[in-house]
């Protein structure tokens, strides 16, 4: 419960106790977590397109406006920060080392913010084009295949910096914490049907080719590549959800609820 109750603490802005003198250690064990605190927050995502549903109805722009901001708001921006450092150190063109000081300088940059607002604005439409049911599939089952992708990095590549906070979480991830997250996956994403758990495995397939884009570049991942995975997934699901909804496929089959 001590593990949860930290990785719910630190991926979010919900702190239901008090915990004081955290160790490295603390951190790393409450990676096998990481899944279960998308399921809090695709529970009050859901929540939260259910009442955007009652109160101002399909299609409605603010709604899906508030959809796309709740996420900011639960996790602090902390996913969001990590891509657009990413985006700017990454794609900079420079040596490793230049890269990760670029990474780790706290101003963004105007590619990293430009990069940002182009994936609100393909979340947004997303959004707005998915079908009400299948919309409130991908509401819940993002965050946790996004947690879960981020749950295969930290595990399976090396850290790139000597030092950090990622190192403690690269450290103490290991197969059993990522088999736990992956059950833990698999029990609230299957039930939804094929199109879930395609968007499953297409997560987890980006997270390792991301993954191993990055390592070649910078030696290993870092915090931010982590957050960048997991916003990139997250948006990725809901791409994979909307092309099973608008394809000639047995949607039936697809989705339990279409």
């Amino acid at each position: 419960m001590r593990s949860f109750l930290t990785a719910l603490q630190f991926l979010t802005r919900i702190h239901l106790v008090r915990q004081e003198n955290l160790t490295a250690e603390d951190f790393g064990r409450s990676t096998r977590f990481f899944p279960l605190v998308g399921v809090v927050l695709g529970a009050l995502y859901l929540l939260a397109a259910l009442a955007c549903l009652a109160f101002l109805g399909l299609p409605s722009y603010t709604g899906k406006a508030i959809l796309v901001l709740l996420p900011l708001l639960l996790t602090g921006g902390l996913h969001a920060d990590g891509f657009m450092d990413t985006v700017d150190g990454l794609f900079s063109g420079r040596s490793r080392e230049r890269m990760l000081e670029i990474m780790k300088d706290s101003r963004t940059g105007s590619f990293g913010v430009a990069a940002f607002a182009g994936l609100l604005l393909l979340n947004w439409s997303l959004l707005l084009d998915l079908p009400a049911p299948v919309l409130l599939i991908g509401i819940f089952i993002m965050p946790i295949i996004g947690r879960m992708a981020m749950l295969l990095a930290v595990a399976h590549f090396p850290y790139a910096r000597p030092s950090g906070m990622g190192q403690a979480f690269a450290a103490m991830a290991d197969r059993r914490a990522v088999l736990i997250g992956l059950v833990t996956s698999l029990v609230f994403v299957a039930p939804w049907g094929i199109a879930a758990i395609a968007a499953l495995l297409i997560g987890l397939l980006f997270a390792f080719l991301f993954g191993r884009y990055a390592e070649k570049k910078l030696g290993g991942l870092t915090g931010d590549v982590y957050g960048a995975i997991e916003l990139m997934t997250e948006v990725l699901v809901l791409f994979v959800l909307f092309l099973f909804a608008v394809l000639p496929f047995d949607r039936a089959g697809c989705f339990l609820w279409m």
